[in-house]
């Protein structure tokens, strides 16, 4: 039978007998009846008549429909978010049951949910489902906007991260600064794989996102909003290559991107410098993740300007900001002291440290 969602028309199986009792030429002394989900059907047929009705145009019927069906106990809805449902009564579940950990679990499971709903379920703040629906390559290769809600959730941490760019064959530099990508790749390669995934579109842009400039050279505003608006029409996958073969401006943007994946591809660049990686620790606009991934790189945090930057960074991991403190000069540890742009146990610790030293 066809049903109403919106202005989408959806198909529903019923047996016939579930059928008869949701057809929109039923008695509505029999619609009513199923709406208060009364009636001897499997769980998932009892739900999905519940469904129908939830679309019927009598507006007693439809709101008892409802009712019922978000009221289903346990043991009746169970089966029907982790069966083989019609993907529309799916996503209408899990809207309804967002803040229910366990009945979302269910849904990130089951193969009937379709793909947009898998990407609604990995923005909720459910660090378990997050973590089912990372381990799903095959949806994530399928449909970006699962990658994009992933990248977007808090809970999404650096291992769930790892996993990502692994399995989009970007695989991260280690704490040691290893990385492992050792073989330098042209501008040529670059630009010939970088069009790829552009496409014939964006393809045109690919040699002039790969070339680096000098360091030296002066990059304009033009430039740099052209390349903002470009990177605006590009997908979740294409930023992440970009990310990884881009030039140093394409970095400087990506590695604000609100997407946390984007953000690590840009860090995790082999074409990455000290000084960019300087700059980024010191910038308030790039995420936590960033910074927490600068502050645990051996290799990045030999670098004198790079722990100043942390320690002067109040979006730096508290932790990692206290123990960079013990390298800095005296000179930078007083101008940290009187300062308000930090956190105020930065300052005080600043303090306490040079008082150690005799110095304070």
């Amino acid at each position: 039978m066809d049903e109403e969602q919106g202005r989408q028309k959806i198909r529903l199986t019923l047996s016939p007998q579930a059928e008869r009792y949701a057809r929109r030429d039923a008695p509505r002394e029999a619609r009513m009846m199923a709406a208060r989900g009364a009636l001897p059907l499997p769980p998932t047929e009892l739900a999905t008549v519940l469904f129908a009705l939830m679309h019927d145009a009598d507006a007693e019927v439809k709101s008892t429909a409802r009712e019922s069906l978000e009221g289903l106990p346990d043991s009746v809805i169970d089966p029907v978010l982790g069966g083989k449902c019609h993907p529309a009564l799916l996503s209408h579940l899990a809207h309804t049951f967002k803040d229910d950990g366990q009945r979302i679990e269910r849904l990130a499971l089951n193969i009937a949910t379709d793909d947009r709903t898998i990407a609604f379920l990995a923005t909720l703040p459910c660090k378990r489902v997050v973590d089912i629906i990372a381990n799903n390559q095959e949806r994530m290769l399928r449909t970006p906007e699962i990658v994009e809600s992933l990248g977007s959730n808090p809970l999404t941490g650096r291992a769930v991260i790892e996993r990502i760019l692994t399995f989009l064959g970007l695989d991260l530099p280690s704490d040691s600064g290893d990385d492992p990508e050792t073989r330098e790749v042209s501008v040529s390669e670059a630009e010939a794989a970088l069009r790829a995934v552009l496409g014939d579109d964006l393809g045109e842009f690919a040699r002039s996102l790969v070339e680096e400039s000098d360091d030296d050279e002066a990059i304009d505003d033009d430039t740099t909003t052209n390349l903002y608006a470009l990177i605006q029409q590009m997908s979740i996958f294409q930023k992440v290559k970009l990310a990884r073969l881009g030039n140093k401006e394409a970095r400087g943007l990506l590695i604000r991107d609100r997407n946390k994946i984007v953000a690590v591809a840009a860090i995790s660049s082999p074409k990455v410098t000290d000084n960019e990686i300087a700059i980024f620790a010191k910038s308030r606009n790039v995420s936590d993740e960033v910074l927490r991934m600068i502050s645990t790189n051996r290799n990045w945090t030999r670098n004198y300007q790079v722990k100043l930057a942390l320690v002067s960074n109040p979006k730096c991991p508290q932790t990692a900001a206290m123990k960079f403190l013990h390298f800095l000069q005296d000179t930078d540890l007083r101008h940290l002291m009187k300062s308000k742009d930090v956190p105020q146990v930065i300052s005080t610790h600043a303090r306490r440290i040079l008082a150690k030293k005799g110095k304070f």
